[in-house]
């Protein structure tokens, strides 16, 4: 496992697994250059970094979006060189947030694929918990079937590793979800009147261009105020 302050050290055959990927697209995207060359070690073998793979996640979902190869190169030229995995989260979740609720039935064997990993049944009991999955009776080949939120599936998927209990995680979705709601509220009561007169059409397309604005704003807003929450609690508790 790595993380941001970490040195790279997945090797290609362990970055693809952790993206849900294959090798071969690995190098494919190498080649063209949507993803930055690996660390060269000892044995001149290459190794990769969280960066990697946030940039695989966020390539998936831009081809979530129906983006094409060509528009992803576009897309990710645009971007700063410097982009931290924590930055490219953030671009991943306002891409994300252009797409409508997908909510799918997949097998087991899907579940792990998209997931990037093997799945133990510990695992599937926090996910479940977390709403993430819903697990359902079925005939498939290799076993049993899921429903899947494949918008929170990621997110998920991370939290399986994060060093909290479960009612710490499921407790910090009831604040996150609770605010969020009376944001969006306040967001659209504001917005509604600002568009009170115009035409219908003016409306919807008012709403698809500021449906990504409002999400990044509020990423933005809430990653600065958690960074001083954090900084401050580090302070005094004299770690910072």
């Amino acid at each position: 496992m790595t993380t941001e302050a970490e040195e790279p050290t997945l090797t290609i055959d362990e970055l693809a697994a952790r993206a849900g990927v294959t090798v071969r697209t690995v190098r494919f995207y190498s080649s063209k250059g949507l993803l930055p060359p690996p660390v060269i070690g000892a044995r001149r073998v290459g190794h990769y970094g969280p960066g990697h793979v946030a940039r695989l996640a966020l390539i998936e979902e831009l081809q979530q979006q129906g983006m094409t190869l060509a528009a992803i190169e576009r897309y990710l030229g645009q971007l700063p060189p410097d982009l931290t995995p924590h930055d490219l989260a953030i671009h991943r979740a306002v891409v994300a947030s252009w797409a409508p609720d997908l909510v799918e039935t997949v097998s087991r064997r899907e579940l792990e694929r998209r997931a990037g990993r093997p799945l133990t049944r510990e695992d599937i009991e926090r996910l479940t918990a977390m709403s993430v999955v819903v697990h359902e009776d079925g005939d498939a080949d290799d076993g049993d079937t899921f429903r899947v939120d494949s918008g929170l599936l990621r997110l998920g998927v991370q939290l399986l590793d994060v060093p909290l209990s479960q009612d710490a995680i499921l407790a910090a979705r009831k604040v996150l979800t609770e605010h969020s709601r009376a944001a969006a509220h306040e967001l659209a009561q504001l917005f509604r009147g600002e568009v009170a007169e115009r035409d219908a059409r003016d409306v919807k397309s008012l709403s698809a261009h500021m449906h990504p604005l409002v999400v990044q704003a509020l990423l933005t807003t809430f990653q600065r105020s958690l960074r001083e929450e954090l900084s401050e609690w580090l302070r005094g508790s004299g770690t910072g």
